[in-house]
């Protein structure tokens, strides 16, 4: 049997080629060992990437744009009577039944309400006996002044009577004064006299002795003038007694005239007095008036008693508002008021003060009410609010026939403003503290290669609305304005975009 020749290599050469085949091993092994290396370090960096990528925030963004910002201000409201008419009713009755609310129309003599028939009794009762009681205290009261006026009439005639007999004891208190002076006054020209009279004699005897002595001479005596002796009595001796005396009753007669004239004027004025009117006394009158007044509301409840406690409206109209209750008892004001048809209704509605920078008195709106279609309208009245301090009323005069009280609707009004060169979605934009900023996204080297962060960037807001934002700031067309992220975002925090 023929076998094939083989070649067998024995010695150094079999060696040599044993351990190239070792070697080439060895290097496969290598590169092998070194392949799966790269692989798994490439496979954990994908993993890494993609842990850390998942656990980063991330973000919608949007670049500035230019916009107008327009600002819509939209409110509610209700229709209300342009002008109201009062229906009133006697104070003080208790309502037992109501026959109107809000919304309901009424003729003239529909009644409006019921009041308790057996309160209404009580209290005709209660007026009577007060009736009573100021009858009394007025008849007291007439009684008692005719008592006063002749009590007047008796010190007027008393005082006048004091003052007659006064006048007269006075005067003769003058008198009798003026009559002593006059008497001693008298009793010096006495002595005045018995004086001259007897100088006159012993002058006489005097020159009767000088004509007896020389009587060649007595036709001269003759023709000598007589002479006067009262020029002498000046200096004729008076008694200083009765000068004394004339003095005292000259006195006493001074006083009895000053004492005459005060005595009088007090007499006077006695009389003055018990004449004079008595102080004002409007008690009768006041009472008087009670009296009929209570006379007058008896009449009206009964009236309301024979009506069986029926009040009926004086005219007919709309039901805008009820101040009554049942139980409760009626005031002095209106118990309800009525729509005044005569007068366009108005449409009433409230804003908030951030709305009122956009509405101005005479702006133009669109108004719609129920039912009907949005029709162009006008403020007609803007002022802040009584009831809700920091708000503002609003209202718009409706068109004669247009709306009816109690029916709602819409205000509307739009405002375009200014072109803004960079506005920005509302929700880019945080207040903090009064400070406003937006985050950005911007492109940095990281541990895994490019990647981006949010940077807070400080801006100033020029307008704004319920959408945009008009800012000023380092803001450009290319930059990527956060609007929105899955986490809290921080300055600097690495984030991922939601397009990658």
């Amino acid at each position: 049997m023929n076998r094939g020749v083989g070649v067998r290599v024995t010695g150094p050469e079999r060696l040599w080629s044993e351990e190239m085949s070792v070697e080439e091993k060895r290097k496969k092994r290598i590169l092998a060992a070194f392949a799966a290396f790269l692989v798994f370090m490439w496979l954990c960096t994908v993993i890494s990437k993609s842990v850390y990528g998942s656990q980063l925030p991330i973000v919608s963004t949007v670049s500035a744009e230019q916009k107008y910002i327009e600002h819509i201000v939209e409110a509610d409201g209700i229709v209300e009577a342009g002008d109201k008419i009062p229906v009133t009713a006697m104070n003080g009755l208790r309502v037992d039944r109501l026959a109107v609310q809000s919304g309901d129309r009424l003729e003239e003599g529909d009644v409006i309400l019921t009041v308790d028939t057996g309160d209404l009794q009580e209290m005709i009762a209660d007026r009577q006996t007060e009736i009573a009681k100021l009858q009394t205290q007025i008849d007291a009261i007439v009684q008692n002044q005719e008592l006063d006026r002749q009590k007047k009439e008796l010190e007027e005639q008393r005082a006048r009577e004091d003052y007659e007999e006064i006048a007269r004891h006075e005067d003769d208190l003058v008198g009798r004064a003026a009559e002593a002076y006059s008497q001693v006054e008298y009793e010096i020209d006495k002595q005045r006299n018995a004086e001259r009279e007897r100088r006159r004699k012993e002058e006489e005897e005097r020159k009767a002795a000088q004509r007896e002595n020389d009587p060649e001479g007595a036709g001269e005596y003759e023709e000598e003038p007589q002479e006067d002796y009262a020029e002498e009595i000046p200096d004729s001796p008076v008694d200083e007694a009765l000068y004394e005396e004339l003095q005292q009753a000259a006195y006493a007669e001074a006083d009895a005239r000053w004492q005459r004239d005060n005595a009088v004027k007090d007499a006077e004025r006695e009389v003055e007095d018990a004449a004079a009117p008595d102080s004002a006394d409007a008690s009768l009158e006041v009472n008087r008036l009670e009296l009929a007044s209570l006379q007058e509301e008896i009449a009206r409840f009964q009236e309301i008693l024979d009506a069986e406690g029926q009040i009926r409206t004086p005219r007919g109209g709309l039901v805008t508002d009820v101040y009554v209750d049942v139980g409760g008892r009626t005031s002095d004001a209106a118990v309800l008021l009525l729509a005044d048809e005569a007068v366009p209704c108005r449409f009433k509605t409230v804003i908030s003060q951030e709305q009122k920078k956009y509405v101005s008195l005479g702006d133009a709106v669109q108004l719609k009410l129920d039912g009907s279609r949005e029709k162009d309208a006008a403020v007609d009245y803007l002022a802040e609010s009584d009831t809700a301090p920091g708000s503002y009323d609003v209202y718009i005069d409706l068109p004669e026939g247009v709306g009816a009280p109690g029916l709602s609707g819409t205000m509307r009004l739009s405002e375009s403003g200014e072109k803004q060169s960079c506005c920005v979605p509302a929700e880019a934009v945080h207040i903090v503290n009064a400070r406003s900023y937006v985050y950005v996204a911007r492109e940095r080297e990281g541990i895994l290669g490019k990647e981006y962060y949010a940077s807070e960037l400080n801006v100033k807001i020029l307008d704004q609305n319920d959408s945009w934002v008009a800012v000023e700031g380092a803001l450009d067309g290319d930059s990527r304005v956060i609007v929105s992220s899955t986490k809290e975002l921080e300055n600097g925090a690495a984030v991922r975009l939601e397009e990658e």
